[in-house]
Order: structure tokens, then C-alpha cells, then sequence
């Protein structure tokens, strides 16, 4: 065994994967993570849970792992996350744990992603249960979306003692997970339903087709339904545009819209009647994970699809590895390109994209490279599709329903980090409703840090 090395991980072929919608990457068996576990120097010092939104023990996990001891593995796991089968596979853990990781200093870090994923599914597996409260404390709290970070937030409340109800507007729960992430990384029957299931065995209710602000409001929730305390994990659903000519034609879609019909209401399933366009030719507009997801399922829909952005490969926001598995998959990178007009046809159809090249300027004062236009490079791509992926900010009907509750400029609330108290008290927020579009990994800590700061508030009381 080479120790600077990770044990590679199991992936489906890219020319298979590129037509069905299964699952990439296939994980460790318990030989492999056993033997990826042993790269665990066990430091005294560990810098890989600073790394981590959530703060899970690392080092004990694994070490548990190395031992073969899988179920204390997960339940040193469950201390901290209450959706660990869905970190495993989507956290951006090369610029977290990963990156704090010893190992990496000489060679490759721990793969503790994907080490995580294997005890999660291990336990899903054997029927492993996270442990509910002995007794209920008595008061009572309400959670808004049951995404992320409503999620483990809930969680967290729950394992104190807390009544928890979760208000979710959609017809089922989970948020980004199962309207935003595609099946082939994270499927949702397996995973997201039953990682859901275990919040539910805490004794967590979840209600759908709630629309808070509409079906009832915050200040109804405290006055006529007797909750102590209310979180907002209500998200970031309302999609960006770039506000150029062309934008309202046919055959333009936020990635919003086009991920939530393909994952959330199954248009890929051929036994569902969502429709969907059948695209021949897509841009993608944008160059984040929600960019790359959308372009490798529009890829899995049978269209050549294009990636639009206009900086260059080492500014992708994308993590390497979803870049790394769209290239594999035959996506095409028009990189340091910007969209200036989308042609229309006859009938009102999306026809092409007219772009522009961009090159970048030197470094400001911050660091960051500028993309300006170079004159007369002009072109035009032809296509029947544009899908913007330009980022997504809150919906603003919570704040115009509750009175009290500070927003800021880019109508997110305004909301203390370390418990995410906001300006109207027994409510606190967190998550993309507070910082717009992030990671699941960092609206789970915010859920974290809130349902601390919700304890300390209702313990006080």
C-alpha cells in the first residue's frame, strides 16, 4: 500500500454514465475503507474538523473504520451530522477537512468524503438508527424548509429534548437535495429519503405544501400555534437572469427550473409525464456546481451541450471534481466567452447565443482578475437551448409577512453567525436564506448554530 496515495474510489464508466441517470461514483467497500482509514495518522492536533462546518471528530470515525468497528464509526459521525450520506458525496471536502488534512502536506489527504459516505451507507444498509430523546423538554419549535439547513437544524433540537415541526413548501421535503442535485450524484430514494427518515425517527414532523408567508404566517405560528421559537432555513430559490436581449424566448430556462422538473419531478423517468425540452444543442450559462449539473443532465437528455463562462478554467467555482467528471462525460468548456444576445426565431424559439471572448486584467488590489471584452471577437453559437446558471437569492415572501425581520441589500436576512439570531426575537435564520446560494455543507452549520442559539434562548426563558 502506498500511504501518499488514496485508495481510488470505484466510478461508473464515462461513456456509460454519460446516457444513464445512476449514480457516478460507486464508494468504498469496507476493504477499501479500511484500507483508505489506515492513511489516518490519528493527529492529537486535528485540523480536518476546523475544516468542518459541522465539527465532526474525524480522527474518531475513522479511527473506528481502521478498527472495523463501523457502527461507533457512525454514531461518532451522528454526534454531529444528521445527514452524513449526503455530505459523503456532495460537501466540497478538498477545500475543508480535506484541505486542513496532515497527509496532504506530503501526498494526497485522507479521503474522508468518501470514507464518510461508506459508514453512512453502511449503516443504512444494517439498519443502523440514530438514538431519539429519552423525554420531551416541553417547548416547542418550528422550522421553515426542510432543506439542508431546516434539517439539521430540526435534528440537532430534537436530540435536546425539543418538539420540532418543519414547514415545508414543496410536496416533499429536503430542498435542494431533491429539487437542485441531480440522481446520478445524489439518488434520492436511497439516500436523501432515508437520511430524511432518520430526522423523521427523532421525532421530527414534517408538514408539506406549506407556504410560509401565505399558508400562515411567522407571527402565527408564535401566537396562534404556541411555538417558542422559529428557524428560517427557507433557502434561496429565486433565479438570476442577465437582464440581456433575448432572455424571454422559448427554450430559455433558469437551472432552477430545469433541475427541479428533471430531479424533483422526474422528467428523466420515462413512466412521468414532466415535460421537458428535448434540446439538440445547449449553452450553459455560468460555471458553478449548479451550472455543471445542469449541463451534464441536459448531456444524459441527449443534447451537445456547451458551458459558458467568462473566466478562465482557474476561476470555475466549480469543485475540480465535478469539472473533471462534465469534461470526462463530453461536455465542451467555451471558457473566457460572455453571452451579449440570444437570436430568436420566427416563432419565438431560441435560435443562438451571440458571445463575445473576454481575457483578464492583472490582479486588483484583492487578487481577482477582471474579465474585460476583446473587440470584434464576436461569434455565434447556434443552438435551440440557454440555461442560466447565474446564481439563485431568496424568495422575498417571508420578509414581506413578517414585521421585525431585518434584510439586507441583496434581500437576505440579517442574521448573527455564531447563532444566527436575527432582529426579531425567537427567530433566528440560516443557511441560503441568509447568505444566498452556498453549500449544502455550510447552511447544515448554520442549521447547527442555530439550533444551539435557539437552546440557549428557550433555556434561559
Amino acid at each position: 500500500m502506498n500511504v501518499l496515495k488514496k485508495v481510488p474510489v470505484r466510478e461508473q464508466d464515462p461513456n456509460i454514465r454519460n446516457s444513464n441517470f445512476e449514480e457516478v461514483c460507486l464508494g468504498y467497500n469496507q476493504e477499501e475503507a479500511m484500507e483508505e482509514a489506515i492513511r489516518c495518522i490519528n493527529c492529537k492536533n486535528a485540523k480536518c474538523i476546523n475544516g468542518c462546518p459541522v465539527a465532526i471528530d474525524i480522527p474518531a470515525f475513522i479511527h473506528e473504520v481502521k478498527e472495523g468497528n463501523i457502527e461507533e464509526a457512525y454514531k461518532v459521525i451522528g454526534k454531529s451530522s444528521s445527514l452524513p450520506a449526503v455530505c459523503g458525496r456532495v460537501c466540497p471536502q478538498e477545500s475543508q477537512c480535506e484541505e486542513k488534512c496532515i497527509r496532504g502536506i506530503k501526498g494526497e489527504p485522507v479521503s474522508i468524503g468518501k470514507l464518510e459516505r461508506f459508514v453512512a451507507d453502511w449503516a443504512r444498509e444494517n439498519n443502523i438508527k440514530p438514538v431519539a430523546p429519552a423525554a420531551l423538554n416541553g417547548k416547542k419549535v418550528a422550522v421553515i424548509g426542510a432543506g439542508p439547513a431546516g434539517l439539521t437544524c430540526a435534528g440537532d433540537l430534537a436530540k435536546l429534548g425539543y418538539e420540532v415541526t418543519i414547514f415545508e413548501a414543496l410536496h416533499e421535503a429536503g430542498g435542494v437535495l431533491v429539487y437542485g442535485i441531480p440522481e446520478f450524484r445524489l439518488p434520492k430514494e436511497t439516500v436523501v429519503k432515508h437520511e430524511i427518515d432518520n430526522v423523521k425517527s427523532l421525532g421530527v414532523k414534517i408538514e408539506t405544501n406549506v407556504v410560509i408567508g401565505k399558508s400562515v404566517t411567522i407571527d402565527q405560528l408564535f401566537a396562534e400555534e404556541g411555538f417558542d421559537a422559529v428557524f428560517i432555513g427557507s433557502g434561496a430559490g429565486l433565479p438570476k437572469f442577465m437582464g440581456i436581449p433575448g432572455e424571454n424566448a422559448n427554450g430559455v430556462f433558469s437551472a432552477n427550473e430545469y433541475l427541479t422538473r428533471n430531479n424533483l419531478m422526474k422528467a428523466f423517468d420515462e413512466s412521468y409525464d414532466t415535460p421537458i425540452f428535448k434540446s439538440k444543442k445547449v449553452a450553459v450559462v455560468g460555471g458553478g456546481n449548479v451550472a455543471m449539473d445542469a449541463a451534464r443532465t441536459a448531456l444524459r437528455l441527449g443534447a451537445e451541450v456547451h458551458i459558458v463562462y467568462r473566466r478562465s478554467e482557474a476561476e470555475l467555482p466549480a469543485r475540480a471534481e465535478e469539472v473533471h467528471h462534465a469534461k470526462q462525460e463530453g461536455i465542451i468548456f467555451d471558457l473566457l466567452t460572455n453571452p451579449t444576445e440570444i437570436l430568436v426565431d420566427e416563432n419565438s424559439w431560441v435560435k443562438g447565443l451571440t458571445c463575445v471572448k473576454m481575457e483578464l486584467t492583472e490582479p486588483d488590489a484583492s487578487g481577482r482578475r477582471k474579465p474585460v471584452e476583446i473587440k470584434g471577437s464576436e461569434f455565434t453559437l447556434d443552438l435551440d437551448t440557454v440555461i442560466m446558471a447565474l446564481g439563485t437569492s431568496p424568495n422575498p415572501l417571508i420578509s414581506a409577512t413578517t414585521k421585525g425581520l431585518e434584510m439586507n441589500k441583496w434581500k437576505c436576512i440579517v442574521a448573527e453567525e455564531e447563532f444566527g439570531k436575527t432582529t426579531k426575537e425567537g427567530v433566528y435564520a440560516g443557511g441560503d436564506a441568509v447568505t444566498g446560494a452556498a453549500t449544502v455543507i455550510l447552511a447544515m452549520g448554520a442549521g447547527k448554530a442555530a439550533a444551539n442559539g435557539i437552546d440557549l434562548f428557550l433555556s434561559k426563558k
